[in-house]
């Protein structure tokens, strides 16, 4: 029986003419990532878009507000929990402001304090989304080339990396929705 981990064949990270002892090549590595990262992004921004006319970044935005207490989160914990700057998050909430999805909401104790909500419309369309997101998400870990164990073990890896789901710090345990 062949390691898959070692086996050209299995693994395309494995070069069948270097040393099996080699370690595979980090930035090859890293890169084939960030390419797989861009072609899932390609298929939820395709049929986000399409059906829903948002992009995958406005839906992880609207996820994490999904998931917050009350629907709402402070500008600045968004920022923090999406990755971006305070700007970049204002950003990109004002489209999905301007469209009725989510609103802008002064702390009742501290004026300086913004949260972003979502509106009953945002929590509707949102729900659509996750209809959409959902279907995407199973058809690119199809049961026929992926397998339970296999989705385990990439969410394990990617967790390793930093990547969470929206309803999870890091650091937080990971578990399949």
């Amino acid at each position: 029986m062949t390691d898959p981990h070692t086996d050209p064949h299995t693994n395309p990270q494995v070069d069948p003419q270097a040393d099996p002892g080699t370690r595979p090549d980090p930035l090859d590595t890293a890169l084939r990532l960030v390419r797989a990262q861009a072609a899932v992004a390609k298929r939820f921004d395709a049929s986000l878009g399409g059906l829903h006319g948002v992009s995958l970044s406005d839906f992880t935005l609207l996820l994490h507000l999904g998931h917050a207490p009350g629907g709402r989160m402070r500008r600045v914990d968004l920022a923090g929990a999406l990755g971006l700057t305070a700007s970049g998050v204002t950003r990109g909430l004002a489209p999905l402001e301007r469209i009725g999805l989510v609103s802008r909401e002064a702390a009742a104790r501290d004026a300086r304090v913004a949260y972003a909500a979502l509106t009953p419309t945002g929590r509707e369309r949102l729900a659509e989304m996750l209809y959409t997101a959902r279907k995407v998400a199973a058809d690119l870990f199809a049961a026929d080339q992926w397998s339970p164990d296999d989705l385990d073990r990439l969410a394990v890896l990617l967790a390793r990396l930093g990547g969470t789901a929206p309803d999870q710090r890091p650091g937080a345990a990971t578990a399949r929705d």
